[in-house]
């Protein structure tokens, strides 16, 4: 499902028509971009907690020149499924 989607089922599934959804949707992705670059958490109870994470200088190897290449630091968002959503998707067959 991508964003046109998203915004189509939830304009369907609500009432609200479809611009009034998309500027919800943007609103709701400007919020949680604004929130995550001042350093907090986003956590919306029964879906999950979105953060920034720290990844670690490493070092890779590059197949093409077969040299190792070091891979600097970096911030990067992440996002961690709540137990009830993850039970939700376990029971998907």
């Amino acid at each position: 499902m991508n964003k046109a989607q998203l915004i189509r089922f939830i304009s369907e599934n609500t009432g609200f028509d479809r611009k009034q959804t998309e500027i919800f949707m943007e609103t709701f992705t400007d919020s949680v971009t604004e929130t995550l670059l001042s350093g907090e958490k986003v956590s919306i109870s029964g879906f999950g907690t979105f953060e920034v994470r720290e990844r670690a200088k490493k070092e890779a190897y590059n197949p093409v020149t077969k040299k190792t290449v070091t891979v600097p630091a970096k911030k990067a968002p992440a996002f961690k499924a709540s137990k009830s959503f993850k039970d939700a998707i376990a029971q998907v067959k």
